[in-house]
Protein backbone atom coordinates (compact mmCIF):
# COMPACT_ATOMS: atom_id res chain seq x y z
CA UNK A 1 0.00 0.00 0.00
CA UNK A 2 1.35 2.93 -1.49
CA UNK A 3 1.80 5.79 1.15
CA UNK A 4 0.55 9.21 0.71
CA UNK A 5 3.84 11.78 0.06
CA UNK A 6 3.64 15.42 1.47
CA UNK A 7 4.73 16.53 -1.88
CA UNK A 8 1.89 15.05 -3.31
CA UNK A 9 -0.87 17.22 -1.05
CA UNK A 10 0.90 20.53 -2.03
CA UNK A 11 0.87 19.42 -5.60
CA UNK A 12 -3.28 18.90 -5.72
CA UNK A 13 -3.46 21.76 -3.41
CA UNK A 14 -2.12 23.79 -5.88
CA UNK A 15 -3.76 22.50 -9.04
CA UNK A 16 -7.30 22.98 -6.91
CA UNK A 17 -6.71 26.14 -6.93
CA UNK A 18 -4.46 27.40 -9.36
CA UNK A 19 -7.30 25.97 -12.38
CA UNK A 20 -9.84 28.49 -11.81
CA UNK A 21 -7.48 30.84 -12.44
CA UNK A 22 -6.25 29.69 -15.64
CA UNK A 23 -9.39 28.33 -17.21
CA UNK A 24 -11.70 30.83 -15.97
CA UNK A 25 -15.74 29.51 -15.36
CA UNK A 26 -15.23 26.61 -17.60
CA UNK A 27 -11.61 25.14 -15.84
CA UNK A 28 -13.86 25.72 -12.51
CA UNK A 29 -17.34 23.92 -13.53
CA UNK A 30 -15.05 21.14 -14.51
CA UNK A 31 -13.25 20.87 -11.12
CA UNK A 32 -16.69 21.06 -9.39
CA UNK A 33 -18.42 18.57 -11.82
CA UNK A 34 -15.36 15.82 -11.76
CA UNK A 35 -16.06 13.27 -9.52
CA UNK A 36 -13.53 12.82 -7.16
CA UNK A 37 -11.00 10.10 -6.63
CA UNK A 38 -10.99 6.58 -5.21
CA UNK A 39 -10.00 6.63 -1.80
CA UNK A 40 -7.75 4.44 -0.45
CA UNK A 41 -9.04 2.74 2.77
CA UNK A 42 -5.85 2.32 4.23
CA UNK A 43 -4.09 5.80 3.77
CA UNK A 44 -4.84 8.66 6.02
CA UNK A 45 -6.84 11.52 4.52
CA UNK A 46 -4.52 15.10 3.59
CA UNK A 47 -4.61 17.38 6.31
CA UNK A 48 -7.76 20.38 5.46
CA UNK A 49 -6.52 23.34 3.63
CA UNK A 50 -3.80 26.34 4.18
CA UNK A 51 -5.71 28.83 5.73
CA UNK A 52 -3.97 31.27 3.22
CA UNK A 53 -6.55 30.09 0.64
CA UNK A 54 -8.90 32.98 -0.65
CA UNK A 55 -11.90 32.49 1.08
CA UNK A 56 -14.30 33.05 -2.47
CA UNK A 57 -12.43 30.15 -4.13
CA UNK A 58 -14.06 27.22 -5.23
CA UNK A 59 -11.83 24.62 -3.65
CA UNK A 60 -12.51 21.06 -4.17
CA UNK A 61 -14.21 19.01 -1.44
CA UNK A 62 -10.84 17.20 0.90
CA UNK A 63 -11.68 13.88 2.65
CA UNK A 64 -11.44 14.13 6.08
CA UNK A 65 -10.41 11.66 8.49
CA UNK A 66 -13.08 9.32 10.56
CA UNK A 67 -13.87 10.61 13.97
CA UNK A 68 -12.27 13.87 13.10
CA UNK A 69 -14.49 16.50 14.35
CA UNK A 70 -15.64 18.93 11.84
CA UNK A 71 -15.43 22.52 11.57
CA UNK A 72 -18.01 25.40 11.07
CA UNK A 73 -15.93 26.66 8.24
CA UNK A 74 -16.48 22.94 6.53
CA UNK A 75 -20.12 22.49 7.38
CA UNK A 76 -20.18 26.48 5.44
CA UNK A 77 -18.80 24.93 2.47
CA UNK A 78 -20.79 21.37 2.35
CA UNK A 79 -23.93 22.85 2.78
CA UNK A 80 -25.18 24.07 -0.49
CA UNK A 81 -26.08 27.65 -0.73
CA UNK A 82 -24.24 28.56 2.14
CA UNK A 83 -22.12 31.74 2.52
CA UNK A 84 -18.79 32.11 3.80
CA UNK A 85 -17.25 35.38 5.30
CA UNK A 86 -19.15 34.43 8.52
CA UNK A 87 -22.33 34.79 7.84
CA UNK A 88 -25.14 32.30 8.89
CA UNK A 89 -26.21 29.48 6.61
CA UNK A 90 -30.03 29.25 6.00
CA UNK A 91 -31.49 26.43 4.58
CA UNK A 92 -34.47 26.29 1.52
CA UNK A 93 -37.53 24.41 1.77
CA UNK A 94 -38.17 23.11 -1.55
CA UNK A 95 -41.01 20.88 -1.76
CA UNK A 96 -41.05 17.77 -4.57
CA UNK A 97 -43.06 18.50 -7.28
CA UNK A 98 -45.60 15.23 -6.63
CA UNK A 99 -46.21 16.57 -2.74
CA UNK A 100 -48.08 19.37 -4.03
CA UNK A 101 -49.73 21.40 -6.65
CA UNK A 102 -46.81 23.23 -9.37
CA UNK A 103 -46.57 26.57 -8.07
CA UNK A 104 -47.85 29.23 -10.48
CA UNK A 105 -45.24 31.18 -12.84
CA UNK A 106 -45.73 34.89 -12.47
CA UNK A 107 -46.93 34.90 -16.30
CA UNK A 108 -49.78 32.85 -15.72
CA UNK A 109 -50.83 35.01 -12.50
CA UNK A 110 -50.83 37.93 -14.90
CA UNK A 111 -50.22 41.99 -13.12
CA UNK A 112 -50.04 42.75 -9.89
CA UNK A 113 -53.13 43.42 -8.60
CA UNK A 114 -53.59 46.94 -6.38
CA UNK A 115 -54.75 47.28 -3.13
CA UNK A 116 -58.02 47.35 -2.12
CA UNK A 117 -58.13 51.06 -1.20
CA UNK A 118 -56.53 51.97 -4.63
CA UNK A 119 -58.79 49.52 -6.82
CA UNK A 120 -62.25 50.95 -5.24
CA UNK A 121 -60.95 54.72 -6.18
CA UNK A 122 -59.30 53.65 -9.20
CA UNK A 123 -61.96 52.31 -11.89
CA UNK A 124 -60.34 48.92 -13.29
CA UNK A 125 -60.02 49.17 -17.19
CA UNK A 126 -63.11 46.70 -17.98
CA UNK A 127 -64.80 49.78 -15.96
CA UNK A 128 -63.57 52.56 -17.84
CA UNK A 129 -64.50 50.62 -20.99
CA UNK A 130 -67.89 50.16 -19.77
CA UNK A 131 -70.86 53.18 -20.22
CA UNK A 132 -71.58 53.32 -16.53
CA UNK A 133 -68.10 55.12 -15.62
CA UNK A 134 -69.28 57.41 -18.46
CA UNK A 135 -72.48 58.10 -17.51
CA UNK A 136 -71.35 59.21 -13.68
CA UNK A 137 -68.84 61.50 -15.47
CA UNK A 138 -71.52 62.87 -17.16
CA UNK A 139 -73.95 63.17 -14.20
CA UNK A 140 -70.77 65.00 -12.53
CA UNK A 141 -70.46 67.44 -15.24
CA UNK A 142 -73.93 68.23 -15.72
CA UNK A 143 -74.25 68.76 -11.96
CA UNK A 144 -71.08 71.22 -11.72
CA UNK A 145 -72.82 73.34 -14.75
CA UNK A 146 -75.75 73.59 -12.90
CA UNK A 147 -74.20 74.70 -9.29
CA UNK A 148 -72.14 76.81 -11.31
CA UNK A 149 -75.22 78.58 -13.19
CA UNK A 150 -76.48 78.45 -9.66
CA UNK A 151 -73.86 80.33 -8.24
CA UNK A 152 -73.61 83.13 -11.05
CA UNK A 153 -77.25 83.69 -11.26
CA UNK A 154 -78.73 86.58 -9.36
CA UNK A 155 -81.32 85.93 -6.40
CA UNK A 156 -84.94 86.18 -7.51
CA UNK A 157 -87.05 89.08 -6.74
CA UNK A 158 -90.94 88.13 -5.15
CA UNK A 159 -92.86 89.45 -7.99
CA UNK A 160 -94.86 92.80 -6.89
CA UNK A 161 -98.12 92.78 -4.96
CA UNK A 162 -100.58 95.03 -6.65
CA UNK A 163 -101.64 97.92 -4.71
CA UNK A 164 -105.30 97.17 -4.61
CA UNK A 165 -104.31 93.82 -2.79
CA UNK A 166 -101.83 95.37 -0.01
CA UNK A 167 -104.44 97.69 0.89
CA UNK A 168 -106.75 95.13 1.11
CA UNK A 169 -104.94 92.91 3.15
CA UNK A 170 -103.99 96.18 5.75
CA UNK A 171 -107.64 96.72 5.95
CA UNK A 172 -108.31 92.94 7.15
CA UNK A 173 -104.83 93.46 9.47
CA UNK A 174 -106.42 96.41 10.90
CA UNK A 175 -109.77 94.34 11.61
CA UNK A 176 -108.51 91.87 13.23
CA UNK A 177 -106.52 94.03 15.83
CA UNK A 178 -109.29 96.31 16.80
CA UNK A 179 -111.35 92.84 17.24
CA UNK A 180 -108.48 91.11 19.72
CA UNK A 181 -108.21 94.64 21.53
CA UNK A 182 -112.08 94.62 21.67
CA UNK A 183 -111.92 90.81 23.15
CA UNK A 184 -108.98 91.84 25.34
CA UNK A 185 -111.04 94.42 26.78
CA UNK A 186 -114.23 92.42 27.55
CA UNK A 187 -111.96 89.52 29.60
CA UNK A 188 -110.07 92.11 31.10
CA UNK A 189 -113.93 94.05 32.31
CA UNK A 190 -115.14 90.53 33.08
CA UNK A 191 -112.25 89.45 34.98
CA UNK A 192 -111.17 92.26 37.42
CA UNK A 193 -114.66 93.65 38.31
CA UNK A 194 -113.67 97.52 38.01
CA UNK A 195 -115.27 99.59 35.56
CA UNK A 196 -112.75 101.48 33.08
CA UNK A 197 -109.66 99.23 32.56
CA UNK A 198 -109.21 98.72 29.28
CA UNK A 199 -107.80 95.31 27.42
CA UNK A 200 -104.59 96.63 26.64
CA UNK A 201 -104.39 98.66 30.24
CA UNK A 202 -104.84 95.41 32.23
CA UNK A 203 -101.97 93.36 30.67
CA UNK A 204 -99.98 96.52 30.94
CA UNK A 205 -100.59 96.57 35.12
CA UNK A 206 -100.15 93.31 35.31
CA UNK A 207 -96.90 92.93 33.63
CA UNK A 208 -95.69 96.32 36.10
CA UNK A 209 -96.73 94.41 39.06
CA UNK A 210 -95.01 91.32 38.24
CA UNK A 211 -91.48 93.10 37.62
CA UNK A 212 -91.51 95.51 40.69
CA UNK A 213 -89.56 93.07 42.77
CA UNK A 214 -87.04 90.12 41.37
CA UNK A 215 -88.67 86.59 42.03
CA UNK A 216 -86.42 85.54 44.97
CA UNK A 217 -88.13 88.13 47.16
CA UNK A 218 -91.78 87.32 45.65
CA UNK A 219 -91.68 84.05 46.50
CA UNK A 220 -89.19 84.25 49.57
CA UNK A 221 -92.09 82.69 51.33
CA UNK A 222 -92.81 79.39 49.32
CA UNK A 223 -89.20 78.62 50.18
CA UNK A 224 -89.79 78.01 53.78
CA UNK A 225 -90.35 74.45 55.53
CA UNK A 226 -92.91 76.61 57.88
CA UNK A 227 -96.52 76.20 57.10
CA UNK A 228 -98.30 79.47 55.78
CA UNK A 229 -99.31 81.59 58.03
CA UNK A 230 -98.17 85.74 59.06
CA UNK A 231 -94.86 85.53 56.84
CA UNK A 232 -93.25 88.54 56.67
CA UNK A 233 -91.98 90.76 53.80
CA UNK A 234 -88.82 90.23 52.38
CA UNK A 235 -87.53 93.62 53.29
CA UNK A 236 -88.41 93.52 56.86
CA UNK A 237 -87.04 89.95 57.12
CA UNK A 238 -83.47 91.67 55.94
CA UNK A 239 -83.94 93.89 59.02
CA UNK A 240 -84.69 90.93 61.50
CA UNK A 241 -81.32 89.80 60.02
CA UNK A 242 -79.75 92.55 60.65
CA UNK A 243 -80.91 93.28 64.09
CA UNK A 244 -79.60 90.10 64.91
CA UNK A 245 -75.89 90.58 63.30
CA UNK A 246 -76.11 93.77 65.36
CA UNK A 247 -76.95 92.54 68.33
CA UNK A 248 -74.60 89.50 67.94
CA UNK A 249 -71.88 91.98 67.91
CA UNK A 250 -72.96 94.08 70.28
CA UNK A 251 -73.16 91.40 72.82
CA UNK A 252 -69.40 90.73 72.35
CA UNK A 253 -68.32 94.03 72.54
CA UNK A 254 -70.58 94.91 75.17
CA UNK A 255 -69.67 91.68 77.19
CA UNK A 256 -66.09 92.73 77.40
CA UNK A 257 -66.72 96.28 78.44
CA UNK A 258 -65.49 97.89 75.27
CA UNK A 259 -67.11 101.08 73.56
CA UNK A 260 -69.59 100.10 70.66
CA UNK A 261 -69.63 102.28 67.91
CA UNK A 262 -71.13 102.67 64.37
CA UNK A 263 -68.29 101.71 62.81
CA UNK A 264 -67.31 98.90 64.39
CA UNK A 265 -70.91 97.61 64.31
CA UNK A 266 -71.27 98.49 60.33
CA UNK A 267 -68.09 96.32 59.29
CA UNK A 268 -69.02 93.61 61.17
CA UNK A 269 -72.72 93.40 60.15
CA UNK A 270 -71.30 93.88 56.19
CA UNK A 271 -69.20 91.17 56.87
CA UNK A 272 -71.88 88.86 58.37
CA UNK A 273 -74.52 89.25 55.72
CA UNK A 274 -72.94 91.05 52.77
CA UNK A 275 -75.35 93.35 52.40
CA UNK A 276 -75.08 97.28 53.10
CA UNK A 277 -75.48 98.29 56.46
CA UNK A 278 -76.48 102.16 56.95
CA UNK A 279 -77.64 104.48 59.67
CA UNK A 280 -80.94 104.32 57.75
CA UNK A 281 -81.27 100.66 59.18
CA UNK A 282 -80.28 101.82 62.52
CA UNK A 283 -83.18 104.39 62.89
CA UNK A 284 -85.15 101.94 61.05
CA UNK A 285 -84.53 98.95 63.74
CA UNK A 286 -85.31 102.03 66.56
CA UNK A 287 -88.26 102.55 65.07
CA UNK A 288 -89.41 98.69 64.99
CA UNK A 289 -87.93 98.22 69.13
CA UNK A 290 -87.77 101.54 70.60
CA UNK A 291 -85.99 100.16 74.22
CA UNK A 292 -83.10 98.16 72.29
CA UNK A 293 -80.57 100.11 72.56
CA UNK A 294 -79.58 104.17 73.96
CA UNK A 295 -78.24 106.25 71.13
CA UNK A 296 -75.60 108.68 72.53
CA UNK A 297 -72.99 111.04 70.04
CA UNK A 298 -69.62 110.98 71.98
CA UNK A 299 -66.31 112.08 71.23
CA UNK A 300 -62.74 111.42 72.32
CA UNK A 301 -63.68 107.23 71.73
CA UNK A 302 -60.32 105.60 70.87
CA UNK A 303 -59.81 104.53 67.14
CA UNK A 304 -57.93 102.81 65.16
CA UNK A 305 -58.71 104.15 61.62
CA UNK A 306 -56.85 107.21 59.53
CA UNK A 307 -60.42 108.44 58.33
CA UNK A 308 -61.90 108.74 62.28
CA UNK A 309 -60.57 111.77 64.56
CA UNK A 310 -60.55 110.75 68.30
CA UNK A 311 -62.03 114.31 68.43
CA UNK A 312 -65.29 114.08 66.24
CA UNK A 313 -68.33 112.87 67.16
CA UNK A 314 -69.36 109.14 66.85
CA UNK A 315 -72.71 107.42 66.94
CA UNK A 316 -72.44 104.64 70.33
CA UNK A 317 -75.18 102.07 70.88
CA UNK A 318 -75.66 100.64 74.09
CA UNK A 319 -78.24 97.90 74.73
CA UNK A 320 -80.55 98.45 77.66
CA UNK A 321 -80.55 95.22 79.94
CA UNK A 322 -82.66 95.03 83.68
CA UNK A 323 -81.34 94.96 86.94
CA UNK A 324 -81.00 91.08 87.21
CA UNK A 325 -79.01 90.42 84.16
CA UNK A 326 -75.53 90.90 85.87
CA UNK A 327 -72.19 88.48 85.99
CA UNK A 328 -69.94 89.15 88.57
CA UNK A 329 -71.19 92.50 89.27
CA UNK A 330 -71.49 94.29 85.94
CA UNK A 331 -73.92 94.17 83.54
CA UNK A 332 -74.09 90.68 81.20
CA UNK A 333 -76.19 90.44 77.64
CA UNK A 334 -75.97 86.72 77.86
CA UNK A 335 -77.18 84.24 74.68
CA UNK A 336 -80.76 83.61 76.36
CA UNK A 337 -81.53 87.39 76.49
CA UNK A 338 -80.62 87.83 72.60
CA UNK A 339 -82.84 85.64 71.89
CA UNK A 340 -85.73 86.87 73.86
CA UNK A 341 -84.58 90.29 72.14
CA UNK A 342 -84.76 88.39 68.70
CA UNK A 343 -88.67 86.80 69.14
CA UNK A 344 -89.32 90.88 70.34
CA UNK A 345 -88.20 92.37 67.42
CA UNK A 346 -89.74 89.90 65.24
CA UNK A 347 -93.34 89.71 67.08
CA UNK A 348 -93.39 94.09 66.45
CA UNK A 349 -92.52 93.87 62.91
CA UNK A 350 -95.54 91.44 62.39
CA UNK A 351 -97.74 94.15 64.35
CA UNK A 352 -96.70 96.73 61.97
CA UNK A 353 -97.94 94.26 59.12
CA UNK A 354 -100.91 94.02 60.98
CA UNK A 355 -101.74 97.58 60.93
CA UNK A 356 -101.40 97.66 57.16
CA UNK A 357 -103.58 94.34 57.07
CA UNK A 358 -106.63 96.13 59.20
CA UNK A 359 -106.06 99.04 56.84
CA UNK A 360 -106.81 96.83 53.60
CA UNK A 361 -109.46 94.88 55.11
CA UNK A 362 -111.26 97.97 56.24
CA UNK A 363 -111.47 99.28 52.49
CA UNK A 364 -113.24 96.28 51.31
CA UNK A 365 -116.35 96.03 50.43
CA UNK A 366 -117.92 94.95 52.15
CA UNK A 367 -115.48 95.91 55.18
CA UNK A 368 -113.74 93.03 57.28
CA UNK A 369 -112.94 93.24 61.06
CA UNK A 370 -110.57 90.26 62.31
CA UNK A 371 -109.25 90.80 65.97
CA UNK A 372 -105.49 90.74 66.13
CA UNK A 373 -105.02 87.92 68.36
CA UNK A 374 -107.03 85.41 66.51
CA UNK A 375 -105.52 86.41 63.05
CA UNK A 376 -103.03 82.83 62.02
CA UNK A 377 -103.09 84.47 58.31
CA UNK A 378 -103.56 86.79 56.33
CA UNK A 379 -106.09 87.81 53.54
CA UNK A 380 -105.42 85.68 49.84
CA UNK A 381 -105.92 89.08 47.81
CA UNK A 382 -103.22 91.37 50.14
CA UNK A 383 -99.80 91.20 48.73
CA UNK A 384 -97.26 91.21 51.72
CA UNK A 385 -94.58 92.35 50.03
CA UNK A 386 -96.29 95.26 48.79
CA UNK A 387 -96.16 96.78 52.67
CA UNK A 388 -94.23 100.44 52.73
CA UNK A 389 -90.65 100.35 54.38
CA UNK A 390 -90.52 101.34 57.89
CA UNK A 391 -89.72 105.02 58.63
CA UNK A 392 -86.24 105.68 60.22
CA UNK A 393 -86.71 106.81 63.77
CA UNK A 394 -84.70 110.58 64.39
CA UNK A 395 -80.76 109.39 65.76
CA UNK A 396 -78.95 111.96 67.82
CA UNK A 397 -76.73 114.17 65.79
CA UNK A 398 -73.68 115.69 66.75
CA UNK A 399 -73.97 118.93 68.16
CA UNK A 400 -73.45 121.96 65.62
CA UNK A 401 -73.56 125.73 67.03
CA UNK A 402 -72.16 127.27 64.09
CA UNK A 403 -74.11 125.77 61.30
CA UNK A 404 -77.86 126.44 60.06
CA UNK A 405 -79.86 123.32 59.18
CA UNK A 406 -83.17 125.15 58.82
CA UNK A 407 -84.50 127.71 56.49
CA UNK A 408 -86.36 129.24 59.58
CA UNK A 409 -82.84 129.87 61.14
CA UNK A 410 -81.47 131.30 58.00
CA UNK A 411 -84.37 133.79 57.84
CA UNK A 412 -84.39 134.74 61.87
CA UNK A 413 -80.27 135.38 61.37
CA UNK A 414 -80.54 137.55 57.98
CA UNK A 415 -83.56 139.14 58.36
CA UNK A 416 -83.00 142.79 57.55
CA UNK A 417 -80.12 142.26 55.31
CA UNK A 418 -81.83 140.25 52.60
CA UNK A 419 -84.57 141.43 49.87
CA UNK A 420 -88.03 141.32 50.24
CA UNK A 421 -88.28 138.48 47.85
CA UNK A 422 -85.66 136.23 49.40
CA UNK A 423 -87.48 136.56 52.52
CA UNK A 424 -90.69 135.74 51.45
CA UNK A 425 -88.99 132.68 49.80
CA UNK A 426 -87.57 131.63 52.66
CA UNK A 427 -90.36 132.04 54.44
CA UNK A 428 -92.40 129.90 52.21
CA UNK A 429 -89.76 127.28 52.55
CA UNK A 430 -89.82 127.09 56.16
CA UNK A 431 -93.58 126.77 56.14
CA UNK A 432 -93.94 123.82 53.72
CA UNK A 433 -90.76 122.13 55.88
CA UNK A 434 -93.01 122.64 58.81
CA UNK A 435 -96.18 120.99 56.90
CA UNK A 436 -94.35 117.90 55.83
CA UNK A 437 -92.38 117.23 59.15
CA UNK A 438 -96.07 116.85 60.73
CA UNK A 439 -97.38 114.66 57.92
CA UNK A 440 -97.78 111.24 59.37
CA UNK A 441 -96.89 108.43 57.62
CA UNK A 442 -100.26 106.89 55.75
CA UNK A 443 -100.78 103.11 55.67
CA UNK A 444 -101.73 101.54 52.39
CA UNK A 445 -105.15 101.03 51.47
CA UNK A 446 -106.40 98.80 48.65
CA UNK A 447 -108.53 99.81 46.20
CA UNK A 448 -112.07 98.65 46.49
CA UNK A 449 -114.45 98.22 43.72
CA UNK A 450 -117.42 100.57 44.99
CA UNK A 451 -119.09 99.90 41.55
CA UNK A 452 -120.44 97.05 39.89
CA UNK A 453 -118.97 96.11 36.71
CA UNK A 454 -120.59 95.97 33.18
CA UNK A 455 -120.71 91.74 33.47
CA UNK A 456 -122.86 92.09 36.51
CA UNK A 457 -125.61 94.06 35.09
CA UNK A 458 -129.13 93.26 35.64
CA UNK A 459 -128.13 91.54 38.38
CA UNK A 460 -130.05 91.78 41.97
CA UNK A 461 -127.87 94.01 44.21
CA UNK A 462 -129.49 92.19 47.26
CA UNK A 463 -127.69 88.99 45.97
CA UNK A 464 -124.29 90.49 45.29
CA UNK A 465 -124.38 91.53 48.85
CA UNK A 466 -125.60 87.98 50.17
CA UNK A 467 -122.36 86.64 47.53
CA UNK A 468 -119.85 89.21 49.24
CA UNK A 469 -120.92 88.81 52.48
CA UNK A 470 -120.32 84.82 52.47
CA UNK A 471 -117.06 85.08 50.72
CA UNK A 472 -116.14 88.06 53.40
CA UNK A 473 -117.29 85.42 56.31
CA UNK A 474 -115.28 82.43 54.46
CA UNK A 475 -112.39 84.43 54.60
CA UNK A 476 -112.16 85.93 57.80
CA UNK A 477 -112.51 82.11 58.78
CA UNK A 478 -109.79 81.20 56.63
CA UNK A 479 -107.79 84.11 58.49
CA UNK A 480 -109.04 82.46 61.92
CA UNK A 481 -108.16 78.84 61.49
CA UNK A 482 -106.20 77.37 63.92
CA UNK A 483 -102.86 75.20 63.05
CA UNK A 484 -104.39 72.09 64.71
CA UNK A 485 -107.61 72.76 63.03
CA UNK A 486 -106.11 73.24 59.46
CA UNK A 487 -104.61 69.64 59.90
CA UNK A 488 -107.88 68.25 61.15
CA UNK A 489 -109.03 69.67 58.02
CA UNK A 490 -106.07 68.11 55.70
CA UNK A 491 -107.38 64.59 57.42
CA UNK A 492 -111.12 65.17 56.45
CA UNK A 493 -109.82 65.78 53.18
CA UNK A 494 -108.65 62.93 52.44
CA UNK A 495 -110.75 60.40 54.39
CA UNK A 496 -113.48 59.77 51.28
CA UNK A 497 -110.52 57.70 49.21
CA UNK A 498 -109.31 56.21 52.71
CA UNK A 499 -112.97 54.89 52.90
CA UNK A 500 -112.66 53.09 49.50
CA UNK A 501 -109.38 51.67 49.84
CA UNK A 502 -110.25 50.25 53.17
CA UNK A 503 -112.97 48.29 52.24
CA UNK A 504 -111.08 46.63 49.79
CA UNK A 505 -108.62 45.76 51.92
CA UNK A 506 -111.16 44.52 54.37
CA UNK A 507 -112.95 42.36 51.02
CA UNK A 508 -109.50 40.95 49.94
CA UNK A 509 -107.98 39.83 53.23
CA UNK A 510 -111.81 37.93 53.78
CA UNK A 511 -111.98 38.60 57.60
CA UNK A 512 -114.65 40.48 59.67
CA UNK A 513 -111.72 42.30 62.02
CA UNK A 514 -108.24 43.08 61.23
CA UNK A 515 -105.69 43.87 63.73
CA UNK A 516 -104.96 47.52 63.58
CA UNK A 517 -101.11 47.08 62.88
CA UNK A 518 -102.16 44.84 59.72
CA UNK A 519 -104.71 47.62 58.33
CA UNK A 520 -102.43 50.40 59.06
CA UNK A 521 -99.79 48.09 56.75
CA UNK A 522 -102.19 47.45 53.99
CA UNK A 523 -103.55 51.34 53.68
CA UNK A 524 -100.39 52.76 53.81
CA UNK A 525 -98.80 50.40 50.54
CA UNK A 526 -102.52 51.30 48.75
CA UNK A 527 -102.55 54.82 49.64
CA UNK A 528 -101.17 56.95 46.69
CA UNK A 529 -99.42 59.38 48.60
CA UNK A 530 -96.52 58.40 51.46
CA UNK A 531 -97.44 57.96 54.46
CA UNK A 532 -96.28 56.44 58.19
CA UNK A 533 -98.29 54.25 60.09
CA UNK A 534 -98.61 56.18 62.96
CA UNK A 535 -100.27 59.14 60.82
CA UNK A 536 -102.49 56.55 59.12
CA UNK A 537 -104.01 54.96 62.18
CA UNK A 538 -104.89 58.85 63.25
CA UNK A 539 -106.76 59.06 59.88
CA UNK A 540 -108.47 55.55 60.67
CA UNK A 541 -109.60 56.76 64.35
CA UNK A 542 -110.30 59.94 63.01
CA UNK A 543 -112.48 58.21 60.69
CA UNK A 544 -114.23 55.62 63.78
CA UNK A 545 -115.34 58.83 65.08
CA UNK A 546 -117.16 60.03 62.62
CA UNK A 547 -119.09 57.00 60.92
CA UNK A 548 -119.43 54.49 64.36
CA UNK A 549 -121.74 52.83 62.76
CA UNK A 550 -119.52 51.86 59.75
CA UNK A 551 -115.99 51.35 61.41
CA UNK A 552 -115.41 50.36 64.52
CA UNK A 553 -112.37 50.06 66.97
CA UNK A 554 -111.87 47.32 69.99
CA UNK A 555 -109.01 46.87 72.15
CA UNK A 556 -108.81 43.53 73.57
CA UNK A 557 -106.01 42.75 75.96
CA UNK A 558 -102.76 43.78 74.41
CA UNK A 559 -103.91 44.03 70.66
CA UNK A 560 -106.09 46.66 69.26
CA UNK A 561 -108.97 45.53 66.08
CA UNK A 562 -110.48 47.07 63.56
CA UNK A 563 -114.24 46.03 62.22
CA UNK A 564 -115.65 47.19 59.39
CA UNK A 565 -119.55 46.75 58.11
CA UNK A 566 -118.54 45.48 54.53
CA UNK A 567 -122.80 45.32 53.68
CA UNK A 568 -123.34 49.64 54.11
CA UNK A 569 -123.29 51.47 50.76
CA UNK A 570 -119.89 52.94 50.00
CA UNK A 571 -121.70 55.80 48.35
CA UNK A 572 -123.16 57.05 51.36
CA UNK A 573 -120.41 56.96 53.42
CA UNK A 574 -118.09 59.58 51.20
CA UNK A 575 -121.31 61.83 50.91
CA UNK A 576 -121.12 61.65 54.73
CA UNK A 577 -117.52 62.37 55.20
CA UNK A 578 -117.50 64.93 52.18
CA UNK A 579 -120.48 67.07 54.07
CA UNK A 580 -118.21 66.82 57.60
CA UNK A 581 -115.17 68.10 55.55
CA UNK A 582 -117.33 71.08 54.29
CA UNK A 583 -118.60 71.55 57.44
CA UNK A 584 -115.36 72.07 59.38
CA UNK A 585 -114.33 73.78 56.56
CA UNK A 586 -116.90 76.59 56.98
CA UNK A 587 -116.65 76.97 60.72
Amino acid sequence: MAQLRLTDFFGRTKAAVSLPAKHGARGLKAALVAPPEPRNHGAVSPPPASPRTPTRSAAPAVPRMAGRKRSRREMEAETPGGERGGKSARKRLELPRDAGPEPASPASLGPPQPPIASRLCTPSPEQDSGTTPRLEQEELATLQSRLQRMRMKPPTQPPPIPAGVGAELRSRLQSLRGLELRLRAKAAGSGTGQPGVTGTEAPIAAQNSSTQLPAYQRFHALAQDTPPGLTLPYKYKVLAEMFRSVDTIAGMLFNRAETITFAKVKQGVQDMMRKQFEERHVGQIKAVYPTSYRFRQEKNIPTYSSGVKKSQYQLTLEPVLGEDEQLCGRPHLSASRLLERRKEFHRSLVNIVKQHHAAFLAALSPPMEVPEDKLTRWHPRFNVDEVPDISPAELPQPPQEDRVSTAQEVLSAARGTMSTKMEKALANLALRSAEAGAEEPALSKAASPASTSSALKGVSQELLERIRAKEARRLQALMTREMGQEERLAMLGRLPAMARILRGVFVAEKKPALPMELACARMADSFPTQMAAGEMEKHLRLLAELLPDWVTIHALRTDTYMKLDKNADLGLVTERLEKAAKEAEAL
